[in-house]
C-alpha cells in the first residue's frame, strides 16, 4: 500500500522479454537482463520498492541492448550474404 492508502502500482519485471531476447538475440546481454528481472519480485517481497524499480529499469535496458545487438548482427550477416551472392553471380 502506498502512503495514501491506495495500492502501489505494480513494477514490471520484464522477465518474458529478457528470456525471449536471450533465446533469439544476444545470449550474454540477455542473461544480464534475466538476472535483473529475477530480482524485481524478490525485492518487492521484502519491501524494497526503489530497488525493485531500479532492477526493473536495468532488466528493460539490458533486454533492449540484447535486442539491438541481435538486430545488428542479423543486419551484418544479411549484408555479407547479399555481397557474397552478388560476387558469385558476377563470376
Amino acid at each position: 500500500m502506498s502512503p495514501g492508502g491506495m495500492p502501489a502500482p505494480m513494477v514490471s519485471n520484464y522477465l518474458v522479454q529478457a528470456i525471449l531476447c536471450t533465446l533469439f538475440c544476444c545470449l550474454p546481454a540477455g542473461i544480464v537482463s534475466i538476472v535483473y528481472a529475477a530480482q524485481v519480485n524478490s525485492k518487492l517481497a521484502v519491501g524494497d520498492r526503489m530497488g525493485a524499480i531500479q532492477s526493473s529499469e536495468n532488466a528493460k535496458k539490458w533486454a533492449w541492448v540484447s535486442f539491438g545487438v541481435g538486430i545488428g548482427v542479423f543486419l551484418i550477416y544479411l549484408v555479407i550474404v547479399i555481397a557474397a551472392a552478388a560476387s558469385s553471380s558476377s563470376n
